[in-house]
């Protein structure tokens, strides 16, 4: 029985879509409806981590056909960590959507698209069949392009374009990657493939293939050189959507790099340079890039490219203590990021602009709110103790061990833009005078009501309190990784519970 529960959180998900098919139009009821769902949503994936963590693999087999021949979901560390994230913004920014988005987005069918979004990530994160990945990932794509294009606005248009293009190729290279696997050794299933693939006598078209599954997750998770389609689109749709955008979507492409080149492809010398050279190109590009944006959401859109090269670097030096990192900075990462583009939104209800050179001001006439802010940016800078510091010790220390020396600068590089950049983001939009009064501005988060000022400010609380226990529990954090590590690191563990 405890098995069956694996599914509990993904029925959730979509039997409140559905409810909501039936409230089309009815403002008000989608709301509470949504916000029903994510909070049962997120109950249930609190007691999916909770039972993985005691039990380590949760795996249900549909349909009583035993793996490799049925379809499998599988609950591991890794899963259940990114399932808990997904519950976690997936509640901050349902709440926050209620505030943050217009009517008309609402009444256009936004939390039914939203709510089967959720569901296509948590179905990519717990299944365990890589053919189904494609088709979880097919669901997250769909959603996205239809929220991205919500509202419809010129500029919206231009962003999902790019969006859409560049998943498009992604989605090819993937299923190209998936027939050719499928070709070699006639299994599709995760745990299967892992022990077929060892006995691949034709290493050259293993290779290959592993590189081509890197490519095509890659393009999803915005690495160079194919990252510019993030920046040119992520700043175009409404604050709530560019949040669960930038916190989740990007690390689905991660997720996925991590279990196939853990468990199905074991990394050699050649693929781990490729990785590790392709970190450092990211890192310095999203650096480079951040450096002379004056729109906030713009300069955060490039951090996002900078530090998956963090996450890249790591799986490529493929080790346990950089995979502890990778965990760390990944929980770290999903809810920083998340919190930032929603921060964005509400200086957008305060200035009525995100551009850097037409803000200013606001720690002096929202100290308080300033406050709260600054958490989630000097979190993502990594001042000690926030939660950005941690994992970096992890990538410092395994670059120095393994002696790759340019990561290690490249590394050090990146972490002093993004300090500068975010010093400088806290003194254009906090710290210097407005250039005009606020007496002489349509101050329009003023004007809110109490509950809608609590839907806007509670979920951006919310997620900097989890931060400050990220940075300041860090011990806690430190254990799940490093368990998740082990997991990654001892794929057998995975293939026994799966194929008993």
């Amino acid at each position: 029985m405890m098995t069956n529960f694996i599914l509990a959180p993904i029925l959730v998900h979509m039997l409140t879509a559905i409810i909501l098919l039936f409230f089309w139009g009815k403002v008000q009821a989608q709301k509470i409806i949504s916000i029903v769902g994510n909070i049962l949503a997120f109950i249930l994936c609190i007691r999916l981590f909770n039972v993985t963590q005691t039990h380590d693999f949760l795996v249900l087999q549909l349909g009583g056909w035993k793996a490799p021949f049925g379809i499998t979901f599988v609950s591991d560390s890794l899963s259940s960590v990114m399932v808990l994230l997904t519950a976690i913004v997936s509640l901050a920014v349902g709440v926050y959507s209620t505030t943050a988005l217009n009517v008309s987005r609402i009444k256009f069918g936004y939390f039914f698209i939203f709510h089967f979004l959720i569901m296509g990530l948590l179905g990519a994160f717990l299944t365990g069949d890589i053919f189904n990945l494609y088709v979880w990932f097919e669901v997250v794509i769909i959603s996205s392009f239809v929220l991205l294009t919500l509202g419809g606005k010129k500029m919206q248009m231009e962003g999902a374009i790019k969006y859409v293009t560049m998943n498009m190729l992604a989605s090819t290279v993937f299923l190209t990657a998936i027939g050719i696997l499928y070709g070699i050794t006639g299994t599709l299933n995760m745990a299967d493939l892992a022990l077929k693939i060892n006995s691949m006598e034709n290493k050259g078209l293993v290779s290959v293939t592993a590189l081509l599954f890197f490519a095509g997750f890659g393009i999803k998770s915005a690495v160079f050189p194919l990252y510019f389609w993030l920046p040119s689109s992520y700043h175009t749709p409404p604050s709530a959507i560019a949040a669960i955008f930038g916190g989740l979507l990007t690390k689905m492409g991660i997720y996925s790099m991590i279990r196939v080149f853990t468990l199905i492809f074991q990394p050699d010398d050649f693929i781990q340079k490729v990785f590790i050279g392709i970190a450092i190109m990211t890192m310095i590009t999203g650096a480079l890039g951040s450096i002379n944006k004056r729109s906030v959401r713009r300069l955060i859109s490039y951090l996002i490219v900078c530090h998956i090269g963090y996450l890249i670097a790591g799986i490529g030096l493929h080790t346990e203590i950089a995979f502890v990192g990778v965990i760390f900075y990944l929980i770290h990462d999903v809810i920083v990021k998340s919190n930032l583009l929603m921060i964005t939104g509400v200086i957008q209800k305060i200035r009525e602009t995100i551009d850097m050179q037409r803000l200013g001001g606001l720690y002096m006439d929202y100290p308080k709110l300033s406050l709260i802010f600054a958490i989630a940016m000097f979190s993502l800078v990594g001042i000690p103790p926030l939660s950005g510091f941690w994992p970096k010790i992890q990538f410092f220390g395994e670059a120095l061990k393994t002696e790759n020396y340019v990561l290690l600068v490249t590394i050090i590089l990146a972490s002093f833009v993004t300090l500068f950049v975010i010093a400088r983001m806290w003194s254009e939009v906090f710290w210097k005078p407005s250039p005009k009064p606020l007496t002489d501005e349509i101050d329009r988060f003023a004007q809110l009501s109490i509950l809608s000022k609590f839907a806007l400010i509670a979920p951006i609380t919310f997620l900097s309190l989890v931060s400050l226990y990220i940075g300041f529990g860090a011990e806690s954090i430190y254990e799940i990784s490093q368990k998740t590590a082990h997991e990654l690191m001892n794929p057998q563990l995975y293939i026994n519970a799966v194929l008993k």
